[in-house]
């Protein structure tokens, strides 16, 4: 769990003895907060009948880069961006070894 205090370090969170606690001003102006159980992983269950477990580091990320989305849809888009980077990564590498 040491990573999510640099975490919560990093980005200025609070933190109860349960929860990371994510302060944020929505589109209104109006200060909310989305509360983050303190676990090693967060599990999203999909109507679809399946789930994933994400580590709470991510679900931190997510919720700091996309706090008024729903945690899933915070998670998509911050896993689709670093598939993006990632594809961006190894076509830079692919067209300096040609």
């Amino acid at each position: 769990m040491k990573d999510i205090e640099e975490l919560i370090k990093h980005y200025g969170l609070e933190e109860d003895p349960e929860h990371v606690i994510i302060p944020f001003i929505d589109k209104n102006g109006r200060q909310k907060r989305r509360y983050l159980l303190k676990r090693k992983f967060i599990r999203i269950v999909y109507a679809e009948g399946y789930f994933v477990d994400y580590p709470l580091a991510d679900a931190i990320k997510a919720t700091v880069k996309y706090p008024e989305l729903l945690l899933s849809e915070a998670l998509y888009l911050m896993n689709k961006e670093s598939m993006a980077d990632d594809i961006r990564s190894s076509q830079k590498d692919t067209d300096a070894g040609a």
